[in-house]
């Protein structure tokens, strides 16, 4: 078996279904076996995707539970050499499997192969990362991609050949069985956001490498998943990201995090209720944010509850 796809669907039904026609459309002569992984979706993803593709295999969850655990429940039956892994929000364009497949026969010691992804209109979206630090969460990383573009570098960047990251960013992505077997499978504490950066991060520890391979294409239309739930996506955006600093970080820098993004959300708070009394309250994406900016802060003042979330 060529390739293992893992597709995870959380009440994305017409999405979920495009990306499954685009893919049927791009992996050419491979043999490829699909997996989709429903977290309890209540919108008919899986009826809809059982009439549509019918060779899928599906594999249902009761609930949601999360983006690393409905991947992990598929990883070790994965018959593939290689898996790739998809955001259900994601347009594969032609000749994207394949140019990831050949990258990684053609370099053995590559763990993950990212894709570039792009905005529906061709603009190219951030397909890679750094490692967080306190540097890169404590100011504005677009900033610091300006000012400092070989240390952060970004989607300005012109990539003619694959190009070896610290981290990319996982709505497609290809991943080794091999390195999978050696590294191990996602940490399932995270729910939802960098489980993918601690993946990279721990295949790197053992001696594996990351790349963003340009030739491969994705449209990514971003937020497909959690657009109607922001506040609550939002939530676990900030544990992942704690998360990942008490691990790999230390407690300390963790602490230092959590007072660096407190004083950024008071910030926040501060300039969009202006904002709102300033328009009387007509502006409603500024309403939007400052909802958003306190339900955040409502949220770290209860030391950021588990129960409180995208976790059921």
């Amino acid at each position: 078996m060529d390739l293992s796809v893992i597709i995870v669907n959380w009440n994305t039904r017409e999405l979920v279904l495009e990306c499954l026609r685009s893919l049927c459309a791009a992996t050419g002569d491979l043999s490829v076996e699909v997996f989709v992984v429903d977290n309890g979706s209540s919108d008919g993803s899986v009826k809809a995707i059982r009439a549509a593709f019918p060779g899928v295999i599906l594999v249902e969850n009761k609930k949601n539970v999360g983006f690393a655990r409905a991947n992990n429940r598929v990883l070790g039956r994965a018959a593939g050499k290689y898996i790739l892994l998809l955001n259900s929000d994601v347009i594969l364009q032609e000749g994207t499997v394949n140019a990831l497949v050949e990258f990684m026969e053609e370099t053995p010691r590559a763990g993950i192969a990212g894709a570039q992804l792009l905005n529906p209109d061709g603009e190219k979206q951030n397909s890679f990362d750094n490692f967080p630090t306190l540097l890169s969460e404590g100011f504005n990383k677009s900033l610091l991609r300006v000012l400092f573009p070989q240390r952060f570098p970004s989607k300005r960047l012109s990539f003619s050949s694959p190009a070896e990251v610290e981290s990319i960013i996982g709505a497609c992505a290809m991943v080794r069985k091999e390195a999978v077997d050696h590294v191990g499978s996602m940490d399932e504490d995270y729910f939802l956001f960098m489980e993918e950066t601690d993946w990279c991060y721990r295949m790197r520890e053992r001696g594996w490498r990351v790349y963003l391979v340009p030739q491969a294409r994705a449209v990514h239309l971003q937020g497909g998943t959690v657009e109607k739930v922001r506040a609550q996506a939002k939530m676990e955006y900030y544990r992942s990201r704690y998360l990942f600093f008490k691990k790999h970080r230390g407690r300390f820098q963790a602490g230092v995090l959590t007072g660096i993004l407190l004083l950024k959300l008071t910030a926040s708070l501060l300039v969009y209720s202006l904002l709102c009394l300033f328009t009387f309250f007509q502006n409603r994406r500024a309403r939007e944010k400052l909802a958003i900016v306190w339900k955040l802060l409502v949220w770290h003042a209860r030391f950021c509850p588990e129960g409180v979330g995208l976790r059921e």
